[in-house]
């Protein structure tokens, strides 16, 4: 078992794939990556990426594992080991769909699916069992990144702007790396800075409570806003937008800090569908509102926490929001930064989040330290991760 890792640790360029499951609970990305060096000399080429969907029942199973009104202890049992059995058939895909034997892979790494996180607590919980994947694909696993972070008092959370920060910084522009899944969160690169000027902290919600409320108004026939289209045909209600943003305690929290589906719950939804009935807005309205509220807040903390402190000329966004026009539109209409798809940097917006998990457990693989204290509140450097091994017998 030893040679294996060697073996792997010794190769110029490894085989990598990267896998992660966000908080939106739409299905697993799965990318499939060459990897050369580490740190700030790592090199990165993309060889394909897929996204294995989750079905309506097992979406509508994780969802009530993120509720503690309707999670089990032994749900949670058994969707961690199904998971990480969906986990492994992803890997499989991947090097299905360009013909490459699974058995040339060096490495997976996993994030996992967040059930539930608790940064005050330091404590969180991601499922998707790694030892089922390592024993589904042969390979070495790698993944349960946070608990390392917060066992030194960090939040464990953002852990993607250290790759931000490897991949992404540039000498001359000082550049905001916004992610729009369940929730929003960035990573801000200073022109020519260190690791240690580098901020990164979630901002709000991004599609989370948008999807909620898409599920409320179709009755659940929908789950999400494709491409924005049903929210451009409403109106925003500015008045009730302010008054949203000014209620969300959240908001007010300075970095570090992290949030997710404990906090902006299908509850949290209910309630602002209520009030948007209550103001008589029409369905499109309310989604319309709830749609800027996402954007607003971006802009908002950024204001807050950023622009004292960081010269910025340009914006990319990478996620699931990236794809709705009507965020896109409104936060080109709220910055002054120049607002791009992540894709103009190289890197596909869908894949971006799986290539960095990919890059972290190659850390990890390495023996390098793989968070930013600055960024999640931990009193140190560590090495992130955790490690399965597939049977040799």
């Amino acid at each position: 078992m030893i040679d294996l890792l060697n073996n792997v640790l010794h190769k110029k360029k490894k085989l990598a794939i990267g896998l992660m499951s966000g908080t939106s609970a739409d299905g697993i990305d799965a990318c499939l990556i060459e990897i050369e060096g580490n740190y700030t000399d790592t090199k990165i080429k993309l060889i394909d990426f897929i996204t294995l969907d989750y079905t309506s029942k097992e979406k509508e199973r994780l969802l009530k594992l993120c509720n503690v009104n309707t999670s089990t202890v032994s749900e949670i049992c058994y969707m961690n080991t199904y998971l990480g059995n969906k986990m492994g058939q992803a890997a499989l895909e991947v090097c299905k769909k360009v013909n490459i034997n699974i058995n040339y892979v060096d490495y997976i790494s996993s994030h996992g699916q967040t059930i539930f996180h608790m940064p005050d607590e330091h404590s969180t919980l991601q499922i998707g069992e790694l030892s089922n994947i390592a024993a589904l694909t042969g390979c070495i696993t790698v993944g349960d990144f946070r608990p390392s972070d917060m066992a030194y008092g960090g939040q464990g959370a953002p852990l993607v702007p250290y790759v931000d920060y490897i991949l992404f910084s540039d000498k001359n522009k000082g550049r905001i790396l916004l992610n729009l899944g369940g929730i929003a969160n960035i990573t801000v690169l200073k022109a020519g800075g260190k690791e240690e000027d580098v901020l990164a902290y979630d901002t709000g919600p991004a599609n989370v409570l948008v999807d909620e409320i898409v599920r409320i108004i179709t009755d659940g026939r929908k789950s999400f806003d494709e491409g924005g289209k049903m929210a451009l045909k409403g109106s925003i209600d500015d008045q009730w937008l302010d008054e949203i943003l000014t209620r969300d305690k959240y908001l007010l929290k300075k970095p570090p800090k992290s949030t997710g589906r404990e906090y902006y719950t299908k509850e949290f939804a209910m309630n602002l569908y209520e009030q948007g009935i209550k103001r008589n807005l029409d369905n499109m309205s309310i989604l319309a509102t709830i749609t800027a509220y996402t954007a607003k807040s971006v802009k908002n903390q950024i204001d807050a926490f950023v622009l004292d402190k960081y010269k910025i000329d340009e914006l990319y966004v990478s996620g699931g929001g990236a794809h709705n026009q009507m965020i896109m539109k409104l936060l080109s209409e709220y910055m002054e930064a120049d607002v791009m798809d992540v894709e103009n940097l190289g890197f596909p917006g869908d894949a971006k989040e799986s290539i960095a998990f990919a890059v972290l457990g190659n850390e990890f693989l390495c023996g390098k330290t793989n968070n930013i204290p600055n960024s999640t509140g931990s009193k140190r450097k560590v090495i992130m991760g955790k490690l399965a091994l597939p049977s040799l017998y």
